[in-house]
């Protein structure tokens, strides 16, 4: 119950009919839309089941399935922690929980601690070699946020970001880290650089009202130029993964489709691109993802 300047008390908004709803937390860790959870994921799928050779375990499966949820979960909770006040003046992010005044600063705290704290528990499950790289995805967690406003793309600390997954997935598996990881990593630095540009064009005018630093803005009319040079990147590295790896044609198959499908994304962004657009191009990276582990898992099984 909280306190109003008036005779009455009026419930919580975590506080309704005597209940307490759950729907802000829910909203708070984007629990409708797991395409950021999934993005996460596909890069740490790719290597685990390229150093598995295509037989990871049922444990690590999990382990790294449920990591992904847990973190990128993690990840919103500290970004509308730190962006709360830019939040409110962006007309796509104004109701979100925190910016909205729906949920306390206090239970998103007590969120991420507790959302942090299971990650950490998963570490019971790896090899000594994967926990200690884990600081290092903890603090690339809690360093994105705040990078928006002193980096000029804070995309490129996503791209780290989500490509400590892969690096951790080779770890799990062979308990050392070989030449192929770094390409895959490179490569998922490339990828997150492409599609999160192309994410933040939805807010272009509003983060550079509000002195909101985003690849967008910095790129300005070369946005195009820039996301085809990140595509171009990705698949270059990826391709590298997979020849260095022995991947048989249907990766390579699967990843000119993804070319492909990515070439046209970048002659749509030569023009102007709503809002709308802006989001459905990146939902699709959504489904390159899943395509390319599976290019990845048929090129390990059938050479």
């Amino acid at each position: 119950m909280v306190p109003v300047p008036s005779p009455e008390i009026r419930p919580s908004p975590m506080c309704q009919g005597g209940q307490t709803n759950w729907q802000p937390l829910a909203d708070l860790i984007r629990l409708r839309n797991q395409s950021g959870t999934l993005l996460l994921l596909w890069p740490t799928l790719w290597s685990l089941v390229l150093a598995s050779e295509g037989h990871p375990s049922r444990t690590l499966l999990a382990v790294f399935v449920v990591g992904s949820f847990l973190m990128r979960s993690a990840g919103v909770v500290l970004n509308d922690l730190a962006d709360r006040s830019f939040d409110r003046q962006v007309a796509r992010t104004k109701t979100r929980p925190l910016a909205s005044g729906a949920l306390s600063m206090q239970a998103s705290l007590v969120t991420a601690f507790l959302l942090l704290s299971a990650s950490a528990g998963l570490l019971y499950f790896l090899n000594r070699l994967t926990i200690l790289l884990s600081p290092m995805a903890f603090l690339l967690a809690v360093l994105y946020p705040f990078s928006k406003r002193f980096v000029q793309i804070p995309q490129a600390v996503l791209g780290i970001a989500f490509g400590w997954g892969a690096v951790m997935a080779w770890a799990a598996v062979r308990n050392h880290l070989d030449f192929p990881v770094w390409f895959l990593y490179a490569g998922t630095i490339c990828w997150a650089l492409g599609y999160d540009t192309i994410y933040a064009l939805q807010d272009r005018d509003d983060d550079e009202r509000i002195g909101v630093k985003s690849s967008a803005i910095y790129f300005g009319p070369r946005t195009w130029l820039a996301v085809a040079c990140f595509f171009a990147g990705t698949l270059l590295m990826l391709g590298a993964a997979g020849w260095l790896t022995g991947l048989g044609p249907a990766f390579f198959v699967m990843l000119a489709w993804a070319g492909w499908t990515m070439s046209r994304q970048v002659r749509l962004l030569r023009g102007a691109v709503s809002q709308p657009v802006a989001f459905a191009l990146f939902t699709q990276h959504v489904w390159i993802g899943g395509s390319i582990l599976a290019g990845v898992w048929a090129g390990v099984l059938f050479p």
